[in-house]
C-alpha cells in the first residue's frame, strides 16, 4: 500500500487523537501518557500540539484519508540548546507496521529538523523493545545512555535507551535515506 507522508496541521487534530489513543492501549511501553491522560486533552489542546511551529512539528502518514502513523520533533527555544531536537512519539497502526513507515517518518522528521539548523536529533526507546532499538540503530542512533526506571506502568518499571543522532554529518544525515 502506497503512504503519503506529510506534515500535520491543525485540522488533522481529530485523526491524531484517535491514533494517540489508540496508541496508549496498544502499545503503552512505548508511550507516555496513558490512555486517562490522553483522553483528557481538549480539541484546542491537540491542535495546538501538532500545529507546526519554528519548534515543533508532527509528521503523519497516510493510508487514503486515514491517519496510520506519527512522529513527532521539537526543540527549545534557548540558544544554547537549540541546536538538538528530541524525536517523540513514534507509532505505527499494527496493521500498517514492517512497511518502513516508521523510517519515512523520522527521516522526514530529522530533515525538517536539520532544515531547522538543527544538528542533532535525540529520542528515548523502552529498552525492552528490541525492534525500535533495531530501527533506530539501523538510521544511525548510537546510544549514549540509559534511564533506570524512566517508565512505570502499573507497579512496573522500565529503562529508556537514550540516543542521538548527528545531522550535521552528511554520513549519519544519509543513513536515514
Amino acid at each position: 500500500m502506497n503512504h503519503d507522508v506529510r506534515l500535520l496541521q491543525e485540522d488533522d487534530w481529530a485523526a491524531f487523537r484517535q491514533l494517540r489513543l489508540l496508541a496508549t492501549v496498544e502499545a503503552p511501553l512505548a508511550i507516555w501518557p496513558t490512555r486517562e491522560e490522553e483522553a483528557r486533552r481538549t480539541p484546542a489542546e491537540v491542535r495546538e500540539r501538532i500545529a507546526p511551529t519554528a519548534l515543533h512539528a508532527v509528521f503523519g502518514a497516510f493510508a487514503g484519508t486515514d491517519l496510520v502513523a506519527i512522529a513527532g520533533v521539537r526543540r527549545e527555544p534557548l540558544a544554547q540548546v537549540a541546536h538538538k531536537a528530541t524525536l517523540w512519539g513514534v507509532y505505527v497502526h499494527p496493521a500498517h507496521r514492517r512497511g518502513g513507515l516508521a523510517r519515512r517518518l523520522l527521516s522526514a522528521a530529522c530533515a525538517h529538523a536539520r532544515a531547522q539548523g538543527v544538528l542533532q536529533a535525540h529520542l528515548a526507546v523502552n529498552a525492552d523493545n528490541p525492534r525500535a532499538l533495531a530501527l533506530y540503530e539501523s538510521l544511525g542512533f548510537t546510544a549514549y545512555g540509559r534511564e533506570p526506571r524512566a517508565l512505570r506502568v502499573k507497579d512496573a518499571f522500565y529503562d529508556e535507551v537514550l540516543m542521538a543522532l548527528p545531522l550535521d554529518d552528511a554520513a549519519s544525515f544519509a543513513a536515514l535515506g
